[in-house]
């Protein structure tokens, strides 16, 4: 499968290594990961990461995105990592390089690279490169285990989603063959301030709940601005205070900004891409996005959300 990817990397000495913007764990992971699994098996190479702020991840050893200047790129491959969509994909210079390669995991959405391996039965990026190491018997180094190993982590939901397999253990105990601190993981991933706690509360009591029990969080412009926090830790990271309310399968963050209203989607049970993908977003089965242009059309989501629940059974 990962057969062109390992032709390429072997072609070229310049290696620019892109993800998409507002980063999660499996995002940065795979992105560094993959920089030095290429480094440590080929060491006259040339490879950066380059991307916006990785702000929540900035724990993650070797995270903070480089600078790259446009030169670089005249014969160079970028590689795309954990991103289906073109318009996601952090520093759009990728179009600029000589030849492009993408590796995701999500449900494409369009093709945007010369050659591509994507494949949906992974839970993460960082287990398709881990595959690629594996396949390809490449050297590991702590720091790409380590890296690697916190995407799947993150990605899997704490191996709670019905995207893990028996693969992904596998995967996991190949990369623990390389010693790294699991626990210092687990700590930066998980422990919250006391401030952090009283954040979340807040978001805990704005839950609705529509007519067939779609939990719900709508966040105005004034309410983000009224918070102090960095937008991605009000949009994706408080989608997740719904997650684990018994009786709700289906669970949406709506949060304006000048863009419009973004929107994190979740379901336990149900495939909720077909209604990110009609209002223009995507993702995977259980876990989209999308931007709206408007609190009209993010009703009419939750609208549509709801008559799913109903679909289903619920009541």
């Amino acid at each position: 499968m990962f057969e062109k990817c390992l032709e390429l990397i072997n072609k070229y000495d310049n290696i620019v290594i892109h993800r998409h913007i507002n980063p999660d764990g499996d995002a940065i992971g795979s992105q560094v990961g993959l920089k030095y699994l290429i480094l440590e098996n080929f060491p006259d190479k040339n490879v950066y990461i380059v991307g916006d702020n990785p702000v929540r991840y900035s724990f993650m050893d070797e995270s903070t995105p480089q600078e790259v200047p446009d030169s670089f790129y005249n014969d160079a491959l970028a590689i795309v990592l954990d991103t289906s969509s073109a318009e996601l994909i952090s520093d759009q210079r990728y179009k600029t390089a000589r030849e492009t390669f993408r590796i995701d995991h999500h449900i494409q959405s369009e093709s945007i690279t010369d050659y591509e391996v994507d494949d949906t039965s992974y839970e993460s990026c960082c287990g398709l490169i881990t595959a690629f190491a594996k396949e390809q018997n490449l050297k590991l180094t702590p720091l790409v285990a380590k890296s690697l190993f916190t995407g799947i982590v993150t990605d899997s939901g704490r191996f709670r989603y019905d995207a893990t397999t028996s693969r992904t253990f596998d995967l996991c105990s190949y990369l623990m063959q390389v010693p790294f601190d699991t626990d210092s993981i687990y700590r930066n991933l998980y422990s919250q301030s006391f401030e952090d706690v009283l954040f979340r509360a807040q978001f805990i009591l704005k839950i609705k709940f529509t007519s067939h029990n779609v939990a719900y969080i709508y966040s105005t412009k004034e309410d983000v601005i009224s918070y102090n926090r960095d937008f991605f830790s009000i949009s994706r990271g408080m989608v997740s205070v719904m997650a684990d309310i018994k009786g709700v399968d289906i669970w949406v963050n709506f949060t304006e900004n000048e863009k419009g209203v973004i929107v994190e989607l979740r379901s336990s049970k149900y495939n909720i891409n077909k209604i990110a993908v009609k209002y223009g977003g995507g993702g995977h089965e259980k876990a989209s996005g999308a931007t709206l242009k408007d609190r009209e059309t993010a009703m009419a989501m939750l609208a549509d959300l709801d008559k799913l629940a109903e679909e289903n059974g619920n009541i």
